[in-house]
């Protein structure tokens, strides 16, 4: 099993994909399924953009299970989510000004990585918020 920890800092935009590209650079080494690939790429990078801006940091684990799952998990330290539903509402948003003038915030980020991942869960306190997503390895990926 391949396991690796990236921490995600709040709002350093510059440093927000560093962890999604480590996995894509990991995960082409092992020749996995191109659509795969670029689900679990663009579903990490939401994950990292939603720590940036939504909380006070934070880090994301990833865990490859060769020929079955991968999983990225991702723990923020807060403020959590105060309606899990509303904000899994495409185009729902509290971004700030500053965020949407950098570009983020759209409020697509929790719809596209339950919409890319096989499972996704997410339970939130105001001490933080967990966000589990699990990608099955197709028989053609082995």
């Amino acid at each position: 099993m391949v396991e690796k920890e990236y921490q995600i800092i709040a709002k350093n935009y510059e440093l927000a994909g560093r962890a999604s590209s480590d996995i894509k650079k990991r995960l082409k080494q092992e020749n996995i399924d191109r659509s795969l690939l670029k689900r679990i790429c663009a579903s990490c990078y939401e994950a990292e953009i939603y720590v940036v801006i939504h909380s006070v940091g934070g880090y994301m684990t990833f865990s490859h299970e060769k020929d079955n799952y991968i999983e990225v998990n991702v723990y923020d330290d807060g403020p959590g989510i105060l309606d899990i539903d509303l904000a899994m509402t495409e185009g729902y948003s509290t971004a700030t000004e500053h965020d949407h003038m950098n570009g983020f915030g759209a409020g697509m980020g929790l719809s596209n990585m339950k919409r890319l991942s096989d499972v996704m869960e997410i339970t939130s306190t105001p001490l933080g918020t967990h966000i589990r997503m699990i990608f099955i390895v197709g028989e053609s990926n082995v």
